[in-house]
């Protein structure tokens, strides 16, 4: 399995990514995004594959394949857990609200 991080940055636009699965979303508490947070991704055996710190929009990236992954967040204002099973390539979009 193949996996990387990317914060920060964003594809161009059109960019064509065909057979590859985005996991994407943004880190917010009170709807604010969060600059600093540690977002990692988990595989289905709750194993570490990635990490990134977010950037001043709270905004992460994952390339993935479909499975089941966990994405976690901590910062110091607080922390988001969320499971999400893929079926498919293409981009999932993924919230994580810090509590």
């Amino acid at each position: 399995m193949q996996s990387c991080a990317d914060a920060g940055s964003s594809l161009p636009d059109g960019a064509a990514l065909p057979g590859q699965t985005v996991l994407q979303g943004s880190v917010t508490t009170d709807g604010a995004p969060v600059s600093g947070a540690y977002v990692r991704l988990l595989d289905a055996g709750d194993e570490f594959v990635a990490e990134v710190v977010t950037p001043d929009t709270g905004d992460f990236r994952f390339f993935v394949a479909p499975g089941a992954w966990t994405l976690s967040a901590l910062h110091r204002s607080g922390k988001a857990r969320t499971t999400l099973q893929i079926d498919q390539p293409g981009t999932v979009d993924a919230a994580l609200s810090l509590a």
